[in-house]
């Protein structure tokens, strides 16, 4: 039909050839769902009284929001929605470097574009709630919407060790679900899963940091709230918190991969042929290795 032959050749036309910029897309609307449903979840919650949620729907939203972003980009560009997980597909051979800029900056529109999605949704409210004083800290704070903050009691370092292992244990959980050699996720579940884990995450692990464990989650936000009312002030809470959720999770994602591979992996994998030698260890490494993060979040 004519209509059909139009309508294909306009997709064509408006179809990208580079691979590279399908995949950024694809990590900015995964990341763009991530955090719409995430940092919605917690303005329900803040702007609402608890009236509209809990801390465990908070949870819900961010796992939920993962999932949906899983579905959205996992076949495209692997829906890292991280940029400290892309940090580490990279160090493992799994990504090349080269695609690194472009995971990062596409993850960071997509957050950048919820954050400011979720002020314009929530502008009434956030008025409101605040009488139109837009504070980081305090009674009617609101910052900590959009991006984590740590608890009062919280030193700097304490915080950071937190964020560092929290994100070992993300990277850990994910390499467990998509490991085909030990008790992987059941087909077509791993999105679920993987949503589970994120929400486990912060039910047990989230109170004293906000459990960020990714710097796509949490600076495009925090650059956000700067320029949208909220001040400098965004980056000098929490004495200067704001590298934390940068650093210690680009960190703790490449230890998460050695953690999973020295305790089960590099313990479980097909023997090399006789006579493999030093070479086929090396390829046999490389393939296993470079398989471990392919559908990570």
């Amino acid at each position: 039909m004519p209509e059909t032959k139009m309508m294909e050749k306009f997709t064509s036309r408006l179809a990208i050839k580079n691979a590279m910029v399908r995949e950024a897309l694809a990590e900015a609307l995964a990341t763009f769902l991530l955090m719409l449903f995430g940092m919605g979840s917690v303005a329900q919650v803040v702007l609402g009284k608890q009236m509209y949620g809990t801390y465990l729907s908070i949870n819900l939203g961010f796992g939920f929001g993962v999932m949906m972003g899983i579905h959205a980009a996992g076949g495209i560009s692997g829906a890292h929605m991280n940029a400290a997980v892309t940090f580490a597909n990279c160090a493992i051979g799994n990504l090349p470097w080269c695609k690194l800029p472009a995971y990062v900056i596409g993850q960071f529109l997509g957050s950048f574009i919820a954050s400011a999605g979720i002020f314009l949704m929530y502008y009434d409210a956030l008025q409101d709630y605040t009488g139109g004083n837009l504070t980081v800290t305090g009674p009617t704070a609101t910052a900590g919407i959009f991006a984590t903050y740590p608890a009062p009691y919280m030193s700097i370092w304490r915080g950071f060790i937190q964020e560092f292992i929290a994100t070992a244990v993300l990277v850990t959980g994910i390499l467990a679900i998509n490991d085909k050699k030990n008790a992987a996720a059941l087909p077509g579940t791993n999105a679920f899963i993987i949503g589970l884990l994120v929400t486990a995450i912060g039910i047990s692990l989230g109170m004293n940091t906000g459990y960020a464990i990714n710097p796509s989650r949490d600076l495009p936000p925090r650059i956000f709230t700067a320029i949208a009312g909220w001040g400098l002030e965004v980056f000098r809470a929490g004495n200067y918190w704001w590298w934390v959720p940068v650093v210690a999770p680009t960190l703790g994602s490449v230890v998460g991969i050695f953690v999973y591979n020295i305790l089960v992996d590099f313990h479980n994998r097909p023997s090399l042929e006789p006579g493999g030698g030093d070479e086929g260890a090396k390829k046999n490494f490389e393939t296993v290795v470079a398989t471990e993060l392919q559908n990570s979040v």
